[in-house]
């Protein structure tokens, strides 16, 4: 029997990070620039690809608002208002404010049948913070995180080193972004989309995910197992 692997990405597909990633973004280029932008614009960027890693998008807002910043400041602000202090293991900065996506039970009984990996933007160290806080009980392996690849998406590299590292196997993966679909698209891996009803841009990344050939577009994850075993 074939082993079935569900890949997911994490920002806006396991955790809603409209109040940490999106607002981190928003504070780091008001801090450097004096200028307030929304998220809507940060959406923006996201659309046009690309921006997959959030320090350089912070840095790249700034320069195209005139403000040139070093790379390392840059993320070391974004990184103290993101994270803030670290007790335990435990931020109190605004990544405290995520919010899981799935509902009770959902992620259980969908691992009954499909095995769980993860290939996200953020930091091996970092993912595994947020899983240790909200679903301690689940096995997502391989996790490859930025620190595992040199190439970030939409590079398919991530997809590629978890079809080495568990060959024979089928995968579905599922993300947020157009670079998630693009890296997907890329590896030859079947993408499920997430467009949130509440995503600033949210026609338009409809648009996007539907002409990179998004098998399906969920409102959430909640929706997998209906596409899934229909």
């Amino acid at each position: 029997m074939v082993t079935e692997y569900l890949v997911f990405d994490m920002d806006g597909v396991l955790v809603e990070v409209g109040d940490s990633y999106r607002e981190t973004i928003v504070q780091t280029v008001g801090h450097f620039t004096g200028k307030s932008i929304t998220r809507e614009l940060v959406q923006e960027y996201k659309n046009a690809g690309g921006w997959n890693n959030d320090w350089a998008l912070s840095q790249k807002i700034a320069r195209d608002l005139g403000v040139e910043v070093e790379f390392d400041t840059v993320r070391a602000h974004f990184d103290s208002l993101f994270f803030g202090n670290v007790t335990n293991g435990v931020p109190d900065g605004l990544m405290s404010r995520e919010v899981w996506i799935a509902k009770p039970g959902l992620l259980e009984a969908l691992n009954r049948r499909f095995r769980f990996a993860l290939f996200t933007g953020r930091l091996r160290e970092e993912a595994q913070m947020t899983l240790r806080r909200f679903a301690p009980q689940l096995r997502f392996d391989p996790l490859i995180g930025a620190g595992e690849v040199a190439h970030g998406k939409p590079h398919p590299e991530g997809l590629e080193t978890i079809a080495a590292m568990t060959p024979g196997s089928e995968y579905w993966y599922i993300g947020d972004t157009v670079d998630d679909a693009r890296s997907a698209r890329a590896a030859g891996v079947p993408f499920i989309g997430i467009a949130a009803p509440g995503v600033p841009q949210r026609g338009t990344l409809v648009a996007l995910l539907e002409a990179e050939n998004a098998m399906a577009i969920l409102n959430d994850i909640n929706e997998l197992p209906a596409f899934l075993n229909p």
